[in-house]
Protein backbone atom coordinates (compact mmCIF):
# COMPACT_ATOMS: atom_id res chain seq x y z
CA UNK A 1 0.00 0.00 0.00
CA UNK A 2 2.30 2.77 -1.18
CA UNK A 3 -0.43 5.40 -0.92
CA UNK A 4 -0.78 4.87 2.81
CA UNK A 5 2.90 5.34 3.52
CA UNK A 6 2.83 9.04 2.75
CA UNK A 7 0.11 9.98 5.23
CA UNK A 8 0.37 9.44 8.92
CA UNK A 9 -2.89 7.98 10.16
CA UNK A 10 -4.10 8.93 13.61
CA UNK A 11 -5.09 6.38 16.24
CA UNK A 12 -7.42 3.65 15.15
CA UNK A 13 -11.02 4.34 15.89
CA UNK A 14 -10.67 8.08 15.96
CA UNK A 15 -12.81 10.18 13.68
CA UNK A 16 -9.85 11.82 11.88
CA UNK A 17 -8.32 8.43 11.12
CA UNK A 18 -11.53 7.31 9.44
CA UNK A 19 -11.73 10.51 7.42
CA UNK A 20 -8.11 10.16 6.30
CA UNK A 21 -8.62 6.56 5.34
CA UNK A 22 -11.76 7.45 3.35
CA UNK A 23 -9.91 10.27 1.57
CA UNK A 24 -7.05 7.93 0.65
CA UNK A 25 -9.46 5.32 -0.67
CA UNK A 26 -11.21 7.93 -2.80
CA UNK A 27 -7.86 9.08 -4.20
CA UNK A 28 -6.88 5.50 -4.99
CA UNK A 29 -10.18 4.95 -6.75
CA UNK A 30 -9.70 8.13 -8.77
CA UNK A 31 -6.26 6.96 -9.83
CA UNK A 32 -7.75 3.69 -11.02
CA UNK A 33 -10.42 5.58 -12.91
CA UNK A 34 -7.82 7.86 -14.49
CA UNK A 35 -5.77 4.82 -15.48
CA UNK A 36 -8.82 3.26 -17.13
CA UNK A 37 -9.55 6.55 -18.90
CA UNK A 38 -5.97 6.79 -20.20
CA UNK A 39 -6.01 3.24 -21.47
CA UNK A 40 -9.31 3.89 -23.30
CA UNK A 41 -7.78 6.93 -24.96
CA UNK A 42 -4.65 5.06 -25.93
CA UNK A 43 -6.64 2.30 -27.60
CA UNK A 44 -8.52 4.91 -29.57
CA UNK A 45 -5.27 6.40 -30.82
CA UNK A 46 -3.76 2.99 -31.35
CA UNK A 47 -0.78 3.28 -29.01
CA UNK A 48 -0.35 2.26 -25.39
CA UNK A 49 -0.03 5.13 -22.92
CA UNK A 50 3.57 4.44 -21.90
CA UNK A 51 4.94 4.22 -25.44
CA UNK A 52 6.39 7.34 -27.05
CA UNK A 53 7.66 8.06 -30.52
CA UNK A 54 11.41 8.59 -30.81
CA UNK A 55 12.49 12.04 -31.98
CA UNK A 56 13.44 12.60 -35.59
CA UNK A 57 17.14 12.08 -36.26
CA UNK A 58 19.22 15.24 -36.51
CA UNK A 59 19.74 16.70 -39.96
CA UNK A 60 23.07 15.58 -41.40
CA UNK A 61 24.72 18.54 -43.12
CA UNK A 62 26.33 17.17 -46.27
CA UNK A 63 27.43 18.58 -49.65
CA UNK A 64 24.39 16.91 -51.22
CA UNK A 65 22.07 18.74 -48.81
CA UNK A 66 23.84 22.06 -49.45
CA UNK A 67 23.46 21.65 -53.22
CA UNK A 68 19.90 20.28 -53.19
CA UNK A 69 17.34 22.82 -54.49
CA UNK A 70 14.68 21.28 -52.21
CA UNK A 71 16.61 22.25 -49.07
CA UNK A 72 14.89 24.96 -47.02
CA UNK A 73 16.51 28.39 -47.12
CA UNK A 74 16.85 28.33 -43.30
CA UNK A 75 19.01 25.21 -43.55
CA UNK A 76 21.10 26.85 -46.29
CA UNK A 77 21.70 29.84 -44.01
CA UNK A 78 22.69 27.52 -41.16
CA UNK A 79 25.19 25.81 -43.42
CA UNK A 80 26.54 29.20 -44.51
CA UNK A 81 26.94 30.36 -40.91
CA UNK A 82 28.16 27.20 -39.21
CA UNK A 83 29.79 24.93 -41.82
CA UNK A 84 32.62 26.69 -43.69
CA UNK A 85 33.67 23.49 -45.50
CA UNK A 86 30.20 23.23 -47.09
CA UNK A 87 29.91 26.84 -48.25
CA UNK A 88 31.30 26.11 -51.71
CA UNK A 89 28.39 23.72 -52.31
CA UNK A 90 25.89 26.49 -51.59
CA UNK A 91 27.16 28.36 -54.65
CA UNK A 92 25.69 25.77 -57.02
CA UNK A 93 22.32 25.64 -55.28
CA UNK A 94 19.72 27.39 -57.45
CA UNK A 95 17.75 28.32 -54.33
CA UNK A 96 20.66 30.39 -52.97
CA UNK A 97 19.68 34.03 -53.33
CA UNK A 98 21.97 37.03 -53.76
CA UNK A 99 22.21 37.79 -50.05
CA UNK A 100 23.22 34.22 -49.24
CA UNK A 101 25.84 34.19 -51.98
CA UNK A 102 27.15 37.55 -50.80
CA UNK A 103 27.45 36.22 -47.25
CA UNK A 104 29.25 33.12 -48.50
CA UNK A 105 31.68 35.21 -50.56
CA UNK A 106 32.45 37.48 -47.61
CA UNK A 107 32.71 34.66 -45.07
CA UNK A 108 34.95 32.60 -47.34
CA UNK A 109 35.96 29.04 -46.69
CA UNK A 110 37.79 26.25 -48.49
CA UNK A 111 36.99 26.29 -52.21
CA UNK A 112 34.52 29.20 -52.05
CA UNK A 113 36.57 31.52 -54.26
CA UNK A 114 37.01 28.85 -56.93
CA UNK A 115 33.31 27.94 -56.83
CA UNK A 116 32.31 31.58 -57.24
CA UNK A 117 34.78 31.97 -60.14
CA UNK A 118 33.25 28.95 -61.88
CA UNK A 119 29.77 30.38 -61.33
CA UNK A 120 30.70 33.80 -62.71
CA UNK A 121 32.56 32.29 -65.69
CA UNK A 122 29.57 30.11 -66.55
CA UNK A 123 27.20 33.09 -66.22
CA UNK A 124 29.47 35.18 -68.46
CA UNK A 125 29.63 32.38 -71.03
CA UNK A 126 25.85 31.99 -70.94
CA UNK A 127 25.35 35.72 -71.36
CA UNK A 128 27.78 35.96 -74.27
CA UNK A 129 26.15 32.90 -75.86
CA UNK A 130 22.75 34.56 -75.66
CA UNK A 131 24.00 37.94 -76.86
CA UNK A 132 26.55 36.51 -79.32
CA UNK A 133 24.29 35.07 -82.04
CA UNK A 134 21.94 38.04 -81.94
CA UNK A 135 24.79 40.54 -81.93
CA UNK A 136 26.69 38.57 -84.57
CA UNK A 137 23.75 38.44 -86.98
CA UNK A 138 22.94 42.10 -86.47
CA UNK A 139 26.52 43.26 -86.82
CA UNK A 140 27.37 40.69 -89.51
CA UNK A 141 25.63 42.41 -92.44
CA UNK A 142 26.72 45.84 -91.29
CA UNK A 143 30.31 44.77 -91.04
CA UNK A 144 30.26 43.01 -94.41
CA UNK A 145 28.32 45.93 -95.92
CA UNK A 146 30.82 48.40 -94.49
CA UNK A 147 33.74 46.33 -95.71
CA UNK A 148 32.38 46.13 -99.29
Amino acid sequence: MPIFTRVTIAKKGSQTAKKQRLRLLRQANRLKQLGAYDSKQSTQVGKPTGELEPPAPPLALTPALAADPETAIEVLWRIARDEPELRRWLVINPKADASLLEYVSQAGGPGVKQALNVLFDSLDALESERAGPAAGSASGPTVSGAAA
